[in-house]
C-alpha cells in the first residue's frame, strides 16, 4: 500500500511528495483549498476552503497576479484550478485555459449552490 491514512508528517521532501501524490481523491479534495478574502473570513470565521466550480477567485501570484475570474474546472488528479477568461495561445495557435495552483488564489466569492458546503462550519447562520 502507497498511502497511509495513518501517515502524520515527515521533513522529507520526498516522503510529503509520495503522500500527495499517492492520495486518494477524496483526500485531494482538502488539498485544492483557497483563501478566504478579508471579508469572507470574518463572516464565516474561517481562513480557507476547498474551491470549487462557480467560485470567484483572484490571482494573487504569478503572470496573471491581480486578475479575477469564476472557477471553471477543478482537477483534483492535478491538483490545479481553470479560471474563466484566463488563458493563453498554445504551440498549435489555439486558445487553452491556464492551470493555477490553488495555494496563488484568494477566494473572493463563494458558489453556495449546495448548503452543505457550510453546513458544520463555525460562524455561518
Amino acid at each position: 500500500m502507497n498511502w497511509s491514512k495513518s501517515w502524520k508528517s515527515s521533513k522529507d521532501r520526498s516522503k510529503q511528495r509520495k503522500y500527495r501524490i499517492n492520495a486518494p481523491l477524496h483526500v485531494r479534495r482538502k488539498f485544492i483549498s483557497a483563501h478566504l478574502s478579508k471579508e469572507l473570513c470574518e463572516k464565516y470565521k474561517m481562513r480557507s476552503l476547498p474551491l470549487r466550480k462557480g467560485d470567484t477567485v483572484e490571482i494573487m501570484r504569478g503572470e496573471y497576479k491581480g486578475k479575477s475570474g469564476k472557477v471553471s474546472r477543478v482537477n483534483l488528479k492535478k491538483s490545479v484550478v481553470f479560471i474563466e477568461g484566463i488563458k493563453r495561445k498554445n504551440i498549435k495557435g489555439d486558445e487553452v485555459f491556464v492551470s493555477l495552483s490553488p495555494s496563488n488564489l484568494m477566494i473572493k466569492e463563494l458558489n453556495l449552490d449546495d448548503m452543505k458546503r457550510l453546513k458544520g462550519k463555525r460562524g455561518n447562520a
